[in-house]
């Protein structure tokens, strides 16, 4: 529930003094699209210390508290976004930061999503990297950034009843 709070306090704050990071050979972005085949935001990954910062821009989807989640497979078919495959979960755990067994490498905060479509979800993830290794989200098969109907309740396994994916994005080395 923390969590949650933290992503809407972001959210509200604009989340002031933090930059974007700008794509390079530490970096990964991902342009989500919904069913429709529509641009609804983007998604920029940097390599940073402890870690990898994760940043998601939204416009566009309905109104609400959204699951977001790193998913196992780049690849992004619509209309349910299924060919993502599941949570990217490399270590094997179960779902979500309230679980005493979780979490995932790929779950990430809830983003809140405005009256005007919307949102903006900046985390920290320790669990995934850029770099060549298991944890790598950039690894053969690619990874994918979804955001799902409804919110991730961060405990039930496998995806936190966050219901129907709305938008995906399959993640990219940047240039």
């Amino acid at each position: 529930m923390q969590r949650t709070v933290v992503g809407i306090a972001l959210v509200t704050a604009g989340c002031a003094g933090l930059t974007q990071p700008t794509p390079g050979t530490n970096a990964a972005t991902a342009e989500l699209r919904n069913a429709q085949g529509q641009v609804v935001g983007t998604a920029t990954l940097a390599e940073v210390s402890g870690g990898v910062r994760v940043l998601v821009d939204a416009r566009g989807l309905p109104s609400g508290l959204k699951g977001v989640h790193i998913h196992a497979v780049g690849r992004c078919e619509p209309p349910g976004f299924t060919s993502a495959g599941g949570h990217f979960n490399p270590d094997g755990k179960t779902h979500g930061f309230d679980d005493p067994e979780g979490p995932h490498a790929g779950d990430l905060p809830n983003m809140a999503v405005g009256a005007d479509g919307v949102g903006r979800l900046e985390s920290m993830n320790e669990r995934i990297t850029l770099a060549p290794g298991p944890e790598s989200v950039l690894d053969a098969d690619g990874s994918a950034i979804v955001v799902h109907a409804a919110p991730d309740d961060f405990k039930t396994d496998p995806a936190g009843n966050s219901g129907a994916r709305i938008a995906c994005g399959v993640i990219v080395r940047g240039k």
